[in-house]
């Protein structure tokens, strides 16, 4: 069953267009990945899912009907642009969250400090905001997101700015509401994440869409076309005719391959020039690289159609 969808929605302000004809569907209990680049139109369709602008074309559905005040205690959203009451207590800005979304303060107290614990704020409990980190203000924000036990969740951004601390607790507690049948959406340019946690992704870029499906189904239609290299010595070997990107870091080197080159010639360049090969792997690339092919792919396709029309 899908939750939330989207059909041929375009979001329009004045004359810039900010998403254009765009569809996806997210399937109940899913992880949904909404990626692209900074202004890619990510946070407009959320905002048309979340009924806080609506499209001026095509529709958004969820739980099969149109937004509506009594869908509203479905869903946790946590904006882009974080906010906090800074003269109340954190568990009390909390309480009353829970209070807006429909819970007594008995149970939203309840919520709250379960959450605090599994969050690891509990001794932050009776401070204010200004008293926290921005990355210990975002988990707050987080549970006053999550603390009326909604269906659907739809976070954008939400690992920005936290330490890799604080993104594993996040990213566990975001497993654990999918384990309970939660529907999740979070938007991010951030791959790492992605490959990690999404069942399925859309992949979003001036404002259309340029790649969607499930990730296994996505990275399979790129083959293995990736070459996992850990070796010691120069680098001539890897020459334009065989490598597209080559990306080192301190480990081992992912290189894409030009489209029909042999892996193994990279080997055997490798071997005739003395490079000593600790790791030689063909593997499907990166969401990361498919993410960059995309994205470049896209600018230059649409400088092309700038000169076509000009």
């Amino acid at each position: 069953m899908n939750v939330i969808e989207l059909k041929n929605a375009t979001k329009r302000f004045n004359e810039f267009v900010a998403v254009r004809d765009l569809s996806f569907t997210v399937r109940q209990g899913s992880v949904f990945g909404l990626l692209g680049p900074n202004g890619a139109g990510k946070t407009t369709s959320i905002r048309m899912i979340v009924n806080i602008t609506a499209p001026d074309d095509g529709e958004v559905l969820v739980m099969g009907r149109h937004m509506s005040a009594d869908l509203q205690p479905h869903i946790g959203y946590l904006p882009e642009e974080r906010g906090l009451y800074k003269k109340m207590t954190i568990h009390d800005q909390l309480v009353f969250f829970g209070n807006i979304k429909g819970l007594d303060s008995r149970t939203a107290a309840r919520h709250a400090d379960e959450w605090l614990a599994r969050l690891e704020l509990s001794d932050w409990r009776g401070k204010k905001p200004p008293d926290l980190s921005k990355g210990m203000q975002q988990k707050v924000q987080f549970i006053a997101t999550v603390i009326h036990d909604p269906d659907i969740l739809i976070l954008d951004e939400p690992f920005s700015g936290l330490d890799p601390v604080s993104v594993n607790v996040l990213k566990q507690a975001i497993t654990d509401l999918k384990k309970q049948g939660k529907t999740v959406i979070f938007s991010t340019h951030q791959m790492e994440q992605v490959e990690q946690m999404c069942d399925d992704i859309c992949l979003i870029n001036h404002a259309t869409k340029v790649l969607g499906g499930s990730l296994k189904e996505v990275k399979g239609r790129y083959g293995r076309n990736t070459v996992i290299l850990d070796y010691a010595g120069p680098d001539d070997f890897l020459t334009p005719d065989l490598v597209k990107r080559h990306n080192r870091n301190a480990s081992y080197s992912e290189i894409l391959l030009q489209d029909g080159a042999d892996a193994q010639e990279i080997l055997r360049r490798a071997v005739a020039a003395g490079v000593r090969i600790n790791r030689f792997e063909l593997v499907e690339p990166s969401l990361n690289e498919i993410f960059i092919e995309c994205v470049t792919g896209t600018k230059a396709l649409a400088s092309q159609r700038v000169e076509v029309g000009a």
